[in-house]
C-alpha cells in the first residue's frame, strides 16, 4: 500500500540511526521516528515522503519498551538539543557504541570488533559547561523568545532553564532572560571557565568536566602504549592534550591557528612549569610538513583533535607520507573520523588498534571517541 502525508500507521522500530531517530519500516519503505526506542510497537503520522525512505512524528506508543524513562526536561521533544531523554542512560551507552560500529563498519570499512563499550558520564545531568542560546521575535506573540533552536530547525524554543547544563549557566540564563537582546538573530555564548586553565572568550575547551580525566587518561594511555618520545599534538587549542601528557614524552611541539589559545596556552603550561615543550600559532597544515621532518618518525606520535568536519585529504596524505610511528584522533563526530582513519589505514600503512568512545554529551546524540593508529612497517 502506497503512503501518502498524513498518514497514521503502525510501526515497530528496529533500530537507532545515528541522530536518535528510530528505524521502522512499512513494506520496503525505511521510516524515520524521533523519541521512540528499539523494540517499541508505535503508531506515527506521515510528515515526509521521499523515494526511498519516510518520516513520521510520534503519535502513541502502543507496546512500550521496558528501557523508556520520564524525560527530566519539560522542554523535551521540541527543543532541539537533547534526543535520548526518554531512554535509560545505560541503553544511552549501549546505542551509542552500535551506533559508532555500525559507522565505522560501513563508512570506513573498520572491524566493529576495534570499538571499545562506551565510557558513562558521572554526571548524565548538570555536566555542559558551555551552551549557546539564540534570541529569536516572535512576531504573533509580540515576544521575544530566548532558548534553543527547535527540533523542527525553523524557530526558538523559549526555555528558562536547561537539564544538561551545569547550574552556573542556568543562573546565567535567568540573567540572560532578566536583561534580554535588543533584538531577535543575537546568540548568546554562556560558559563556566574550567578551573585553573586560562580559554579566551571564543577559543575551544571541552564542553565536560565530569569526564575529563577519563578523556585525558585514555590519550596518556595510548600514548604510553605507542612508547613515543616525540609528540606533535594538532589543533590544540589552549595545550589541554599537551600540557597532560606532558611527562610521558621527551618533548612536544602543539599547533594552533587560534593566537589567542596558543598565548593562553604558553601561561598554562608556564603556570604548571611544564618546559619539554613550545606551541606554534600557525595553520596546520601549513608547518606539518616541516615537524614531520623535524622530528623522526620513528619515536614520534601526533594527535589529531580537529573540528567536527575532520581533517583536510592533503593533511592526511602527509602523515600517510612520513609514517609517524602513532597517530591518535580525537573527534566528537564519528562519521568524519571514519572517513579519515579509512585514508589513513588505507594500503595498509596504519592499522586501527582501539577506538575508545567517551560520552561527553549525555541525553544527546553526540559522543567523543579516541582512536589508536599505529603505523604498519
Amino acid at each position: 500500500m502506497s503512503l501518502k502525508l498524513g498518514d497514521k500507521i503502525s510501526l515497530t522500530i528496529i533500530d537507532t540511526a545515528f541522530g536518535g531517530e528510530g528505524v521502522g519500516r512499512h513494506g520496503e519503505l525505511v521510516v524515520f521516528v524521533p523519541f521512540v526506542i528499539t523494540d517499541e510497537i508505535v503508531e506515527v503520522e506521515i510528515t515526509e515522503l521521499k523515494k526511498n525512505f519516510a518520516r513520521a512524528r510520534l503519535l502513541r506508543i502502543l507496546t512500550s519498551s521496558p528501557e523508556r524513562v520520564e524525560p527530566q526536561c519539560r522542554y523535551f521533544g521540541t527543543c532541539g538539543g537533547c534526543q535520548y531523554q526518554h531512554l535509560a542512560y545505560a541503553g544511552q551507552l549501549r546505542v551509542k557504541q552500535k551506533q559508532i560500529a555500525d559507522l565505522f563498519e560501513r563508512i570506513g570499512k573498520i572491524s566493529r570488533t576495534v570499538v571499545a563499550p562506551v565510557i558513562p558520564c558521572p554526571s548524565p545531568y548538570g555536566y555542559r559547561n558551555r551552551i549557546m542560546i539564540r534570541s529569536q521575535w516572535n512576531g504573533p506573540a509580540k515576544k521575544l523568545e530566548i532558548g534553543f533552536i527547535r527540533t523542527d530547525n525553523k524557530f526558538v524554543e523559549d526555555i528558562d532553564e536547561c537539564k544538561i547544563a551545569e547550574p552556573a549557566l542556568n543562573r546565567q540564563i535567568t540573567e540572560v532572560r532578566a536583561h534580554p537582546p535588543h533584538k531577535g538573530g543575537i546568540k548568546v555564548v554562556l560558559r563556566v571557565q574550567p578551573e585553573n586553565w586560562e580559554v579566551p572568550k571564543d577559543s575551544f575547551f571541552q564542553n565536560n568536566f565530569f569526564l575529563l580525566p577519563q578523556l585525558v587518561e585514555t590519550v596518556r594511555k595510548f600514548l604510553q602504549a605507542g612508547e613515543a618520545r616525540h609528540l606533535i599534538d594538532l589543533y590544540c587549542g589552549v595545550g589541554f592534550f599537551s600540557i597532560e601528557t606532558a611527562g610521558v614524552v621527551k618533548s612536544f611541539v602543539g599547533v594552533e591557528y587560534d593566537q589567542l589559545a596558543i598565548a593562553a596556552a604558553r601561561r598554562n603550561a608556564t603556570t604548571r612549569n611544564i618546559v619539554n615543550g613550545d606551541f606554534l600559532a600557525a595553520k596546520v597544515e601549513e608547518v606539518l610538513p616541516g615537524l614531520l621532518q623535524k622530528f623522526s618518525a620513528e619515536p614520534t606520535s601526533v594527535i589529531l583533535d580537529p573540528p567536527r568536519k575532520g581533517c583536510q585529504p592533503e593533511m592526511l596524505e602527509l602523515l600517510r607520507r612520513a609514517r609517524p610511528a602513532q597517530v591518535i584522533y580525537v573527534s566528537c563526530h564519528p562519521a568524519t573520523m571514519a572517513r579519515d582513519l579509512n585514508i589513513l589505514c588505507a594500503d595498509d600503512v596504519f592499522k586501527l588498534s582501539q577506538v575508545q568512545p567517551l560520552d561527553m554529551f549525555p541525553q544527546t546524540q553526540h559522543v567523543e571517541c579516541v582512536a589508536d593508529l599505529r603505523r604498519l612497517n
